[in-house]
């Protein structure tokens, strides 16, 4: 996958892009393809209440299921600790994030200005401006792309989890007895593929929208330019005198919430969910940290930057020189 700096994507010019509601169809790209993102109005979203699984949910697993994995029918456990992540038994969960569910639904009653108020949040990748994930992957796994979206390179990933470490919301979730590891040494090395929402990649490079876009009933999510859609969150922000989320946090991200309630209050009571959960430590659930930073922000993570970055790219030259040997297998 081809790759561009990441102060080159910041400094980039932007110019005016084309905006997407839900259904509408195509997104008109910017002549130079400025990057994308998306904005998430809370206080349209009601969490599909009337069907079994929000509309979103559903349009991202049909759209993404040949992407999931299929894992060995006998999984070593990750040495040397005798754990493993397998997801395969729960294929069907949508209530967090797994390898087989990219993006999913919390909805919290919140007390505020003495009323309760309902909010229901979509939750996946919040494809970063400066994705840590991507800068301190050791096997280079992870890429920005020009387009927004942070992808995980399956054919790369080992499943070590670093990038889930290094994310402020623990998204990508980990498949064992899948990936490179497999057929290089299962018992020994490696741990399975990360997976998360790639914000339809293939859709967005074809001038579409993401399917959960178009999928909304409700019309709660606009896709267009980045830049447009922070535009049209500070706006909404500022209509209903509420809450945006996404423009600060982890350095800044392409995607966008704006709450009439405080993203505090809303971190305070996914917490109290969390803590009542069957597997409370399990990842996949995560909180809204307010203006959390981004680890490549301080001294340890520019230093572990710049040591991890060498090794990724030999990392990923040896994984060409194995495909070549093995016939592109």
């Amino acid at each position: 996958m081809s790759k561009m700096s990441r102060r080159d994507f910041l400094k980039r010019s932007v110019v005016a892009g084309g905006v997407v509601m839900s259904g509408a169809g195509k997104l008109a790209f910017a002549a130079d393809g400025s990057p994308v993102g998306t904005f998430y109005d809370l206080t349209k979203c009601d969490g599909c209440r009337d069907l079994p699984v929000p509309a979103c949910v559903t349009a991202c697993r049909e759209e993404n299921q040949q992407k999931f994995p299929r894992p060995a029918d006998q999984i070593e456990l990750y040495w040397p600790r005798n754990i493993k992540e397998d997801w395969s038994d729960k294929k069907e969960l949508t209530t967090r994030l797994t390898p087989y569910n990219w993006t999913f639904v919390q909805t919290v009653s919140v007390e505020h200005n003495g009323q309760t108020v309902q909010v229901s949040m979509p939750r996946r990748c919040m494809h970063c401006d400066n994705p840590p994930c991507a800068t301190l992957c050791p096997f280079g796994a992870q890429n920005k792309m020009p387009e927004g979206p942070v992808l995980i390179n399956k054919e790369l990933c080992l499943g070590g989890a670093k990038c889930r470490d290094v994310c402020p919301w623990g998204i990508p979730a980990r498949q064992a007895g899948v990936g490179l590891y497999m057929k290089i040494a299962p018992k020994y090395l490696g741990a399975g593929v990360m997976y998360k929402c790639d914000l339809c990649y293939d859709r967005i490079r074809s001038g579409g929208a993401p399917a959960c876009v178009e999928a909304c009933p409700k019309r709660a999510i606009q896709f267009g330019e980045t830049k447009a859609m922070l535009e049209a969150a500070q706006a909404r922000n500022s209509a209903i005198n509420g809450y945006i989320y996404g423009d600060k946090e982890n350095g800044g991200t392409s995607t966008f919430y704006v709450s009439p309630v405080p993203f505090e209050r809303i971190n305070e009571k996914l917490q109290e969910q969390k803590s009542r959960q069957e597997n409370p430590k399990a990842p996949g659930f995560p909180g809204t940290p307010v203006e959390v930073g981004n680890i490549l922000d301080t001294a340890n993570g520019t230093v572990a930057g710049l040591v991890i970055a060498p090794l990724a790219g030999a990392f990923a030259a040896g994984y060409a020189a194995y495909k070549t040997m093995k016939g592109g297998e």
